[in-house]
């Protein structure tokens, strides 16, 4: 089985920084995307970030600029660096990875249990 487990969570003021993993573990053979989502209460979760297999991020507009998605492939490891926090930053995020189980099996999205960030004074 695949496990996705997050950390770095927390409460910051707003202005503050935040750098939350993401290592995947089990039995992989690849990992292709991996991402960032987040879901405010009453909202939809959202993408914040993704960033595909050759390292090319794409950002949410609302955390361009401010956020910073990077990965290491051979800790199977995706991380999110979150610069100039915002109130509005507030949600639980979710880890993401489309991986594949098998060479020629194709590939499946895994997501982790989430892990609340709280941008507070």
């Amino acid at each position: 089985q695949v496990q996705l487990v997050e950390s770095g969570g927390g409460l910051v003021q707003p202005g503050g920084s935040l750098r939350l993993s993401c290592a995947a573990s089990g039995e992989i053979y690849f990992i292709y995307d991996m991402g960032w989502y987040r879901q405010a209460p009453g909202k939809q979760r959202e993408l914040v970030a993704r960033i595909s297999i050759d390292d090319n991020p794409v950002y949410a507009d609302s955390v361009k600029g401010r956020f910073t998605i990077s990965r290491d492939n051979a800790k199977n490891t995706v991380y999110l660096l979150m610069n100039s926090l915002r109130s509005e930053d507030t949600a639980v995020y979710y880890c993401n990875a489309d991986i594949s189980l098998r060479a020629y099996g194709g590939s499946n999205d895994y997501w982790g249990q989430g892990t609340q960030v709280t941008v507070s004074s």
